[in-house]
């Protein structure tokens, strides 16, 4: 654990705005594969992988050969948005296996190096091209803390720091937010339709099929082909943020290829670069591409390594089907082992949702959850909570995790949710 003198320098220097040390509060040196070490040398199963940003692992041994020798070579790290060999390359590779394959047509922005500036950047273009303002997003939707897009986002926490009104977006309910059999897309068309409803002709619709920080809810396909075809009827754009399902987390590389559904614009980062590099970008239709020049710059825009190791992942992991049905099988290894922790308490307790390797263990409130991590957590076993009230346990393991090590970190929760159901129960807090 981290000493009182090396506690005194967090606690001195750094900002209170820290949350994930509150939850681990170790001091980490090392990391490999699954695997996060502190600095006596004690490992740590990782269920959390940089929040979903470390999807092949940490320290990648293939990702960090291409990276080691490229900065042997004195090649170069930061370009500004010049054009470059790594940048090149990246662009050829991306198009050959993820765009064409697919017989997808987009144009690629690199915009500045967060997740947040690709969804700033999207909205941007929605309302430049369509002239129109509005932005419908959905309940327990998160789509990062700038301003823009903290405007369309759900979670009051984060809303409240903003400091000022947000405005430039409605907020519609999700798939299955009100209820089953409810279809919320009929409801928002009979809102826009409604000249008296108050909510304007949006630009666009900006969605994430699953919802990460909002609880891990899964949108339905037959939702979503839904929501294309209403946003196609009334001309609006659809805004997919991929930017913590993409990149093969729910089993495909794009969060709705299974979804038979093309998006008018897609954001993507976290693993976009594959090695935990900062790297995002804006996908959009071509004629959607209508930038002047340096009209939305920033000074990271595509980071050279990253253009190395995201070349590096695709070529490695998405050349064929091999690692996506990898994906699919484990996330039917932990499909199943939340059902039975559910199965075995009931649902007062619990209930399970996700898809692919994108799962949640829904808890029956945030103080169950919390018991659930923290005791993981004492079993050295790093798994974070999601959802309005933090009481969904969520995995985001690395995609390369072993069949081995994913059986124990689910076998740690599993343990912990009857532990902590145990100690519910006897301080009398009946389901």
């Amino acid at each position: 654990m981290i000493t009182q003198m090396e506690e005194q320098v967090f606690d001195r220097i750094e900002s209170e705005v820290q949350s994930y040390a509150r939850n681990f509060p170790v001091l980490f040196n090392k990391a490999k594969g699954s695997y996060l070490y502190d600095e006596d040398g004690n490992a740590y199963l990782d269920f959390l992988a940089g929040a979903g940003t470390l999807n092949y692992g940490h320290n990648n041994p293939v990702l960090k050969e291409k990276l080691l020798a490229y900065l042997s070579e004195d090649y170069i790290v930061h370009g500004l948005d010049m054009h470059t060999v790594a940048k090149r390359n990246f662009l050829n590779m991306f198009e050959e296996v993820i765009l064409k394959p697919r017989n997808m047509e987009y144009i690629m922005q690199f915009t500045g190096p967060t997740g947040t500036n690709a969804v700033e950047a999207a909205l941007k273009i929605a309302r430049n091209i369509t002239g129109r303002t509005n932005i419908v997003s959905f309940t327990n939707g998160f789509h990062g803390v700038t301003l823009g897009a903290l405007a369309v986002t759900g979670n009051s926490h984060h809303r409240d720091a903003a400091g000022i009104d947000l405005p430039g977006a409605t907020v519609m309910p999700y798939d299955g937010y009100m209820g089953d059999g409810v279809s919320t897309v009929e409801y928002m068309e009979k809102q826009i339709t409604d000249s008296s409803s108050g909510v304007d002709l949006p630009a666009a619709v900006i969605v994430e099929t699953v919802q990460g920080e909002g609880g891990i809810n899964a949108a339905s396909f037959e939702w979503l082909q839904e929501l294309q075809q209403f946003c196609r009827k009334y001309e609006i754009l659809l805004i997919v943020d991929d930017i913590q399902a993409g990149c093969g987390r729910t089993g495909t590389f794009f969060s709705f290829d299974e979804a038979g559904i093309q998006p008018d614009i897609v954001t993507l980062s976290k693993s976009l670069s594959g090695y935990g590099l900062p790297f995002s970008v804006v996908l959009m239709k071509p004629e959607l591409d209508q930038w002047k020049p340096g009209e939305h710059n920033g000074t990271f825009r595509g980071h050279n390594p990253a253009f190395v190791t995201a070349t590096a992942a695709l070529d490695h992991y998405w050349r064929d089907k091999t690692f996506s049905n990898e994906v699919k099988k484990k996330g039917d290894i932990i499909a199943q082992a939340f059902d039975a922790i559910a199965d075995k308490h009931g649902s007062e307790w619990f209930t399970t949702t996700g898809r692919g390797m994108m799962r949640g263990l829904v808890c029956n409130s945030g103080k169950l959850a919390d018991a659930i991590t923290t005791e993981a957590f004492k079993q050295k076993l790093i798994i974070e909570t999601s959802g309005a009230d933090s009481h969904v346990v969520k995995t985001l393991c690395p995609l390369t995790i072993s069949e081995e090590d994913l059986r124990k970190g689910l076998d740690i929760v599993a343990a912990a949710a009857d532990k902590a159901v145990a100690e519910a129960k006897q301080k009398g807090n009946v389901a």
